[in-house]
């Protein structure tokens, strides 16, 4: 792709596309001028026009939504609109994996998922035969599509005015997004399958927006009290005091403040947030007009990962009726502050649910994450300070106000307050996500989604998704705690449970791991970009036995390739610059230390 500006002219439908996301421009001029080379640099108001970079790659999205692809001309176009050089449109473009810059033999795209729940569901090779068998549409392997609950799962794409997307599985159709829909004592899930998702009037009629009423009696600073008393931690891995997080942000005196929710769950076996989004999107958008008001914020972004067509839909019209209602705008419920928010799709980087990949996405930059400090209460998006949390996090806030912080901190252990969202999947009879208190064992969860199919025995667990760690089944007596997790040298992470019965191959599912952090690192720093790649390397030839490199493999080769994997992932852990290069390592560690893979004694 010629990284210059040409006088290539985009197609009518590219120059719609764009122009439906930035506008018609007032001076077409201006624009045609830009194709000389001057970028708008010395036209009036182009510094106006720069400063929509923001609107990069929502722009990028519109062309791949309405024509397939983002070609050269509808890449110039786009250049020439922002006052953004060609060099870094292509470098935005081209870091995202559903914005394709060749055109598709194939206006459909099937976007198939080959990740570690697919892999391990029935029917997943013919699932998969399905789509390859069919002429008009081409195939894409894909990442886990936040699905595991129906694996094996698929994203079709068709571009198009309209643009239509859809999720295709082939586990049957359930009358329920969870299976304990409607049981007495749950507080995150309660109404999900109980009341129509997009009407406003069913939410309010079960205790809707009960929780902002009472937090506008507290106060600003009551709020953040209530939520520093009930010990509420991130939900997200981290598990950093959300009340801590709260309170940093309300300090800050640069303004204006700004919100993220964090809905850009990527990771391998997680799907909890698209069951929140899609089945409760207005207790989200209650959740986060509190946690506005309790911390000054102004306007807010839900950053929602692109394969989530359904949570996008409902979301925009949950927000469109909030503020209709009021509830969202200049003047919340006539109470004096402002919020409002909109829904910022991303395009495929499992790096964007880092938080400061998320500004550096929203702002019309690749997303690779940013050093720390400055941490992003202080500078966050845009250069403010910015309170970011993710959609468990911030709809545990309602049962804290509803209850009060005493009553929230009697549910789980004295350090792990409050209830959990689990992500149950793999080799279970009841797939989904599961709502339990803190210090559920292992055991009882498992159970609670109806154990493994008959005749099969737990061959091993994967906690905390691919950042997480493999553990065996002499660990289905260990509390679902932070602190007992890490007690016990796992963790609880973002919820995942990936159940893998005695018949799966363990091996191949470290390989997919390993495949799948080379493919997600985003390649800024030099651990994590050769480290993945390193680590996949070796793990390859530790599987097939062989070594192209000296055309022998034997004992002498696998030791030093087992001590390569240490010695990179060791380095990954201590020097990468953010959450992904840090734990790459770890479930492939856990599964050649807990389950001795590849030292076997040779023949």
């Amino acid at each position: 792709m010629d990284l210059h500006l040409t006088r290539n002219e985009p197609s009518d439908a590219e120059r719609e596309a764009i122009d439906a996301v930035l506008g018609v421009p007032a001076d077409r001029t201006a624009v045609e001028r830009a194709a000389t080379g001057q970028l708008l640099r010395a036209e009036r108001g182009g510094q106006a026009i720069r400063d929509r970079r923001h609107l990069l790659l929502p722009a990028l999205l519109a062309l791949v939504e309405r024509v397939g692809w983002v070609s050269p001309e509808g890449l110039d176009h786009l250049s020439r609109r922002l006052g953004v050089a060609p060099a870094e449109v292509y470098g935005v473009a081209s870091f995202y994996a559903l914005i394709p810059l060749e055109a598709r033999p194939t206006a459909t795209v099937a976007h198939v998922c080959v990740d570690l729940a697919c892999r391990l569901a029935e029917g997943a090779a013919g699932h998969r035969g399905r789509w390859d068998a069919d002429p008009t549409v081409t195939v894409v392997d894909s990442p886990c599509l936040g699905q595991c609950d129906r694996a094996p799962a698929t994203l079709v794409s068709e571009p198009g005015a309209p643009a239509r997307q859809r999720v295709e599985t082939a586990a049957e159709a359930t009358a329920t997004a969870i299976a304990q829909c409607g049981e007495p004592g749950l507080r995150l899930l309660r109404r999900i399958d109980v009341i129509d998702p997009t009407d406003l009037g069913a939410y309010l009629a079960h205790g809707g927006y009960a929780a902002l009423d009472r937090a506008l009696d507290l106060g600003p600073a009551g709020v953040v009290d209530e939520i520093v008393a009930a010990g509420l931690v991130g939900r997200g891995g981290a598990a950093f005091p959300t009340g801590r997080k709260w309170a940093a942000v309300a300090a800050q005196a640069a303004h204006p403040h700004h919100l993220v929710c964090n809905a850009d769950e990527s990771e391998p076996g997680t799907f909890k947030d698209r069951v929140v989004l899609e089945g409760d999107p207005f207790a989200v958008i209650e959740a986060m007009t509190i946690a506005a008001y309790a911390t000054g914020c102004e306007h807010g972004w839900i950053y929602l990962r692109g394969e989530y067509p359904v949570a996008r839909e409902r979301l925009g019209t949950a927000i469109g009726l909030a503020r209709d209602r009021g509830l969202l705008g200049p003047d919340v419920l006539g109470r004096g502050f402002a919020f409002d928010l909109e829904v910022f799709s991303g395009a495929g980087a499992y790096i964007c649910g880092e938080e400061t990949a998320i500004f550096n996405s929203i702002e019309g930059y690749r997303g690779e994450p940013r050093s720390k400090p400055p941490f992003p209460v202080e500078v966050g998006l845009f250069g403010r300070p910015t309170l970011v949390n993710n959609v468990e996090t911030l709809v545990n806030v309602l049962p804290v106000l509803t209850e009060g912080a005493v009553a929230y901190r009697s549910i789980g252990t004295a350090q792990s307050p409050g209830p959990k969202l689990f992500c149950l999947s793999g080799s279970v009879r009841r797939p989904g996500v599961y709502e339990v208190p803190f210090g559920t064992t292992l055991g009882e969860l498992i159970e609670l989604a109806g154990g493994l199919p008959a005749g099969r025995t737990v061959q091993a667990v994967l906690l905390g998704g691919a950042a997480g760690t493999f553990v065996g089944p002499e660990h289905l007596s260990l509390p679902l705690t932070f602190e007992d997790t890490r007690a016990a040298g796992t963790t609880v992470g973002s919820g995942v449970v990936l159940v893998i019965d005695d018949r799966a191959d363990l091996v191949d599912l470290v390989g997919r791991i390993a495949a799948f952090f080379r493919d997600e690192s985003c390649g800024q720093c030099v651990p994590c970009r050769v480290g993945t790649v390193r680590q996949e390397e070796a793990l390859v030839r530790l599987r097939t036995g062989r070594d192209d490199r000296t055309h022998q493999y034997g004992r002498s080769e696998r030791d030093r390739d087992l001590a390569l994997l240490d010695e990179v992932g060791r380095a990954m852990r201590d020097a990468s610059i953010c959450g992904l290069g840090q734990t790459a390592w770890n479930a492939i560690e856990s599964a050649l230390t807990r389950f001795s893979l590849f030292r076997e004694d040779e023949p």
